[in-house]
């Protein structure tokens, strides 16, 4: 019989699903929240008229046996990418290291990144476990069970009173958020001193995205403009990535290009208005790849919280006296198979 019975997991990105979906394979009862309305986090995908995007991350690696028997689970979903050898791109645009082989294969679910988060969080789902679009703001002891918790949260798009709500009851909380995010909600709750200490000292730089449309590239006799290359790492002041989206496996065919802004860039331009940061991405995308031509679609969204630049170094958090932990890509890195593995080892924690 486990030591926990009902077990709270907040946020709903690859770590929170992982550690989840391993608790209720234990036989805990578990509830996860998330204030988007789809489960995923930077696994996402966004839709336009001429195709999704994966504005988030753009692809995993496998390295670790666990995660890769975890994918088996969902046959077929993921596809290797063959991203035409990425290419590091100098200052100016210019091809500086061509035809550089991957070091190992780049997977892409289909038909978007959210496909395979939204595979592993159905069961919960269908088991009436997984709550979107519900806030949690403050964590608190149970006040007629002491040794219970009770989240009270916040309901995003629903009228007046946003449809406030307690939840009590659970005997043990896990945030699964990035790392300010679970250190903002700890001091807000006076919870934890040690582990918002230790989240603390972590970095995380923000990342701006640009997503372009071209489908006059669909015109016969062309297949795609600009560069032959599908995705390059850019040393580009002002971007760090670049992918043809239609290049990915199980994507719609219109041309596609989803942009991410260096970290330094995006930082410095965190506030900025977005058709600001739009223009001004557009103008480098142009450079980098030559392709003048004015796209159909433009978008663009700001990660608060993308790449880790200074990690926890440990797997994750678990305080068993009062039996609150937390977990993240952060907490080892930034990769998709960082976030599963926090999850999953703090999961495990709890036997």
């Amino acid at each position: 019989m486990p030591e926990f019975r009902h077990i709270a997991v907040i946020g709903a990105g690859i770590a929170g699903i992982a550690c989840a979906r391993t608790l209720v394979q234990a036989g805990h009862q578990v509830s996860l929240f998330d204030k988007s309305t789809r489960p995923g986090g930077r696994m996402a995908t966004r839709s336009s008229p001429f195709g999704g995007f994966d504005h988030g991350a753009q692809y995993f690696t496998v390295r670790d046996t666990r995660f890769a028997q975890a994918l088996q689970t969902v046959p077929g979903l993921c596809k290797p990418w063959s991203a035409n050898t990425v290419r590091v791109l100098d200052a100016h645009g210019r091809v500086a290291a061509a035809g550089l082989p991957a070091r190992e294969p780049h997977w892409v679910p289909a038909p978007g990144m959210q496909s395979l988060p939204a595979a592993w969080a159905e069961p919960l789902a269908r088991s009436g476990s997984l709550f979107l679009d519900t806030r949690v703001t403050r964590i608190e002891r149970d006040a007629s069970q002491v040794h219970h918790w009770t989240l009270h949260t916040v309901g995003q798009e629903t009228a007046a009173d946003h449809h406030r709500q307690s939840r009590g009851g659970f005997d043990a909380v896990i945030l699964a958020l990035p790392a300010w995010q679970a250190r903002e909600l700890l001091v807000n709750s006076e919870l934890a001193d040690t582990l918002a200490q230790e989240i603390a000292a972590v970095e995380v730089a923000p990342c701006w995205t640009l997503m372009l449309a071209f489908p006059n590239a669909m015109q016969p006799g062309l297949s795609t403009l600009g560069p032959h290359w599908n995705a390059a790492r850019s040393t580009h002041h002002r971007i760090a990535w670049l992918a043809r989206e239609s290049s990915k496996p199980g994507r719609d065919p219109v041309e596609r290009w989803t942009v991410q802004a260096s970290a330094a860039w995006s930082r410095e331009h965190f506030q900025d208005d977005p058709a600001r940061v739009q223009a001004k991405l557009c103008k480098a995308f142009a450079e980098v790849t030559g392709i003048r031509a004015e796209p159909a679609h433009v978008d663009s969204h700001r990660w608060a919280y993308a790449q880790t630049l200074k990690p926890l170094g440990k797997s994750h958090l678990w305080d068993g006296r009062v039996r609150l932990g937390v977990c993240g890509d952060w907490c080892i890195g930034h990769r998709v198979e960082d976030a599963f593995l926090s999850g999953l080892s703090l999961a495990l924690t709890l036997g």
